[in-house]
């Protein structure tokens, strides 16, 4: 899902570091968008 999202669809084997960084930086900022309701919550103390 995550590929189609932020069109990540073909992958070039020439640079596989750069590929491996973009790919968890995609996955860091996805989980950060999930969980976005979560941390803008107040806290309650």
């Amino acid at each position: 899902m995550l590929k189609c999202v932020f069109r990540y669809t073909k992958v070039r084997y020439k640079g596989l570091k750069k590929n491996a960084a973009q790919i968890t930086t995609l996955l860091m900022l996805a989980n950060l968008w999930l969980a976005r309701r979560h941390l803008m919550q107040p806290s309650r103390g």
